[in-house]
């Protein structure tokens, strides 16, 4: 069922002002130009499917070097043995920038016909958040999404999804590269279960304590010289080293073997010869680390590309694409992008695949310290503004364009008025794409911005904005973070709807996460915010997320909640969001004995939505409908309403409540004898849709339809 209130009422308002600084620059889809000639490209979501064959380690950008006794060694621990392989499990550690990810993604590459089932990659560092757990959940997440597992059939908790990983691995030789993890406990639960598979471990330190679960460790070391000099070579030409051996030399030093810094540096080589004139200058004492190998290609940049370099490093997200950092920076779009450029061909930012730029952990660090020596101390809190105000934008209009009509409270009239909306041309991208492809920097920037007292506002604005992005995609451990930030937001802005509402959306993930007692004290305080804030529909869309709450263990309560939320709804004129409460009050109905009175509810709710064109929620109520006459033994009726609303729901491409109908039809009609040709067609209909999906349900349903003399005919 769709969350009460979250579904849609109308937008409300209540009195709320900002002021956009800055310039907004929207996505753009296939380098089309939407605002300022700056490009954005949809990251795509992966394919679904059962027998999904993912592809995701990232490809070697510059050549290998060295690396032989590593190689070798992850190839020995890989080898048969002589009741066949096992499951491998390695863990590298080393410091920042040494090469872990180069020397498993060579390996990988050089082994790819040993892991004929896909090879997954999982980056930890855009994970790292404040929820205790929340890495590792997500992790699991996003391994099932890669094997084919559409979000609608993922677990809720952290241990289902593992046990749905192990299931969907049994039977697959994959290789699982767990990148940047700085906890233990994040990585021993995500281990492939086929035979031949292998999970390999990337981190900094402190992830000795998996050798206690089988691991084998490797320490990763800096380059030897001879290998370093080798890699110079390679990115700025051999004749420049063997021209001056000695800067070459010194140069390895100061980078302290390091590929990433030696990247860096080689990188501006190329185009700045006299760097080396610079080197042979300089002492290797207290000049003698990485930063200083970093000092020599920041201090070789213009101005303008020096100050973006400088801010990018405070951006709170992960990544960015040219819009946020035009407005970071405060620069046309023209120049944003020559600053770009200039930076990246310095190798110190990074273009990703899905079009945005992202800095190297010791670059971003280099980056943020010398912001903070060589700006101002009013700069950062500023930037932080100029961003926040920006993705709140974007994110309102991607809520508006995903459904126009549904409840809230911020007043963003003003602040859309001024900004070109990007989901409104015709190449736009689904705003839901870019919702998830932007959810973890959305996410970075409502922490960093819940720390500044000035930007209550816009943290509790941007939360209820965020929270359409997890009614399709299920990141439940980031939209309770998300919420948590957006609820202590509004409270500290002394905003009672505001609080109301994202507290009672908060118990949503919350219940999800079987955390039932938090979600009770979360409403409770949620219903008393909503009294304060006199909002009639407020109010209601409480009591309809109270209803959820008491669907579980008492059905008096739950229709209780459901009839305050109806009538708090139907006195403040509000025709969908009373038509929403009377569906769940059927249903809360039928669910307590009571289908023929379920069925008078139900039917003045489907009137009531037809009437507001909401053919999505109208379907789900024939549905309803249909089950209601079943319980009152009334098949030919119950069929009727059951093939109707399944037809409807497959219009409007509502997929997961079309398989539920078709399968529930199959069972009416099943029971009732009915032409065991026309039960089996809904079954595969719905067998389609769970295996197009990854449901776990579709090995329930292909067994049935294997297995009984009724069902195959």
């Amino acid at each position: 069922m769709t969350t009460p209130g979250a579904d849609g009422h109308r937008p409300r308002h209540i009195d709320a002002r900002n002021d956009l600084s800055g310039t907004i620059h929207g996505p753009v889809v296939q380098a089309a130009t939407i605002h300022g000639g700056i490009t954005y490209t949809v990251q795509q979501a992966p394919p679904t499917g059962l027998r999904v064959t993912p592809d995701e380690i990232p490809p070697l950008m510059v050549r290998f070097v060295n690396r032989t006794e590593g190689l070798a060694a992850l190839d020995g621990w890989l080898a048969p043995g002589r009741d066949g392989a096992g499951v491998g499990f390695a863990v590298l550690h080393g410091p920042p920038g040494v090469g872990k990810t180069a020397l498993v993604t060579r390996w990988a590459e050089q082994g790819r016909e040993r892991f004929p089932g896909g090879q997954i990659y999982v980056d930890f560092a855009p994970l790292r958040g404040e929820a205790a757990g929340a890495d590792a959940s997500e992790a699991a997440r996003r391994c099932l999404r890669s094997l084919g597992v559409d979000d609608t059939y993922i677990p809720g908790s952290f241990a289902d999804r593992v046990r749905l990983l192990r299931s969907l691995t049994a039977d697959r030789q994959l290789l699982i590269f767990l990148d940047n993890v700085s906890d233990p406990s994040q990585a021993a639960a995500l281990i492939p279960k086929g035979k031949g598979s292998f999970l390999v471990v990337a981190g900094d330190s402190g992830l000795g304590e998996l050798a206690m679960d089988g691991a084998r460790l490797m320490a990763v070391e800096p380059l030897d010289r001879d290998s370093a000099l080798e890699l110079l070579a390679d990115r700025c030409g051999a004749e420049k080293v063997a021209v001056d051996p000695a800067s070459a030399e010194r140069l390895v030093e100061l980078c302290a073997g390091l590929p990433v810094a030696l990247h860096v540096v080689a990188g501006r080589l190329v185009a700045r010869p006299r760097l080396t004139r610079r080197l042979a200058g300089m002492s290797l004492g207290k000049e003698r680390s990485v930063a200083a190998a970093f000092d020599l290609v920041y201090r070789e940049l213009a101005p303008e590309p020096a100050r973006l370099y400088r801010l990018m490093g405070w951006h709170p997200g992960a990544t960015f694409d040219a819009g946020v950092a035009a407005v970071a920076a405060g620069l046309d779009p023209g120049r944003t992008a020559e600053a770009l450029e200039a930076l990246t061909d310095a190798s110190l930012l990074e273009e990703t695949p899905d079009g945005r730029f992202r800095f190297h952990d010791l670059v971003r660090l280099h980056a943020g310290d010398r912001a903070t020596e060589e700006e101002g101390p009013a700069e950062r809190p500023a930037l932080l503004r100029r961003v926040t105000l920006h993705y709140l934008a974007l994110t309102a209009l991607a809520d508006r364009a995903i459904r126009l009509d549904r409840l809230r409270i911020a007043d963003l009239d003003q602040l859309l008025s001024t900004v070109p909306d990007p989901f409104a041309t015709p190449d736009a991208p689904r705003p839901v794409d870019w919702l998830e492809g932007e959810h973890r920097n959305i996410l970075g920037v409502l922490r960093a911005a819940a720390r500044e007292e000035t930007l209550q506002t816009e943290v509790w604005q941007l939360a209820e904005a965020f929270t359409v992005l997890f009614l399709h995609h299920r990141h439940l451990g980031d939209w309770r973070e998300s919420l948590e930030l957006g609820a202590a937001a509004a409270a500290e802005a002394l905003v009672p709807a505001a609080e109301a509402r994202l507290r009672s959306l908060l118990s949503r993930p919350l219940m999800d996460l079987g955390e039932y007692d938090a979600a009770r004290r979360e409403l409770d305080t949620a219903q008393a915010c909503a009294e304060v804030s006199g909002d009639l529909v407020v109010r209601a869309s409480v009591q309809e997320f109270s209803g959820r709450y008491w669907d579980r263990t008492d059905p008096v309560r739950a229709m209780e909640a459901y009839r305050s939320a109806f009538d708090l709804n139907t006195a403040a004129d509000e025709g969908r969001g009373a038509a929403i409460a009377a569906y769940f009050l059927g249903c809360a109905q039928d669910a307590a004995g009571n289908p023929r009175e379920a069925l008078v509810t139900l039917r003045g709710a489907h009137d009531q939505l037809l009437a507001r064109k909401d053919l999505r929620m109208a379907a789900r109520v024939r549905v309803a409908i249909g089950t209601a006459h079943d319980h009152l033994g009334e098949t030919d009726e119950a069929v009727r309403a059951l093939r109707e609303g399944a037809a409807a729901l497959r219009d409007e491409e509502a997929t997961h409540y079309e398989a539920q109908a078709l399968v529930a039809l199959a069972d009416i009609q099943e029971r009732a004898q009915g032409d065991p040709q026309e039960v089996r067609t809904h079954l595969e209909r719905a067998l389609a849709i769970y295996e197009a999906g990854g449901s776990p349900r579709a090995g329930e349903l292909r067994e049935r339809l294997t297995g009984g003399d009724d069902v195959t005919g």
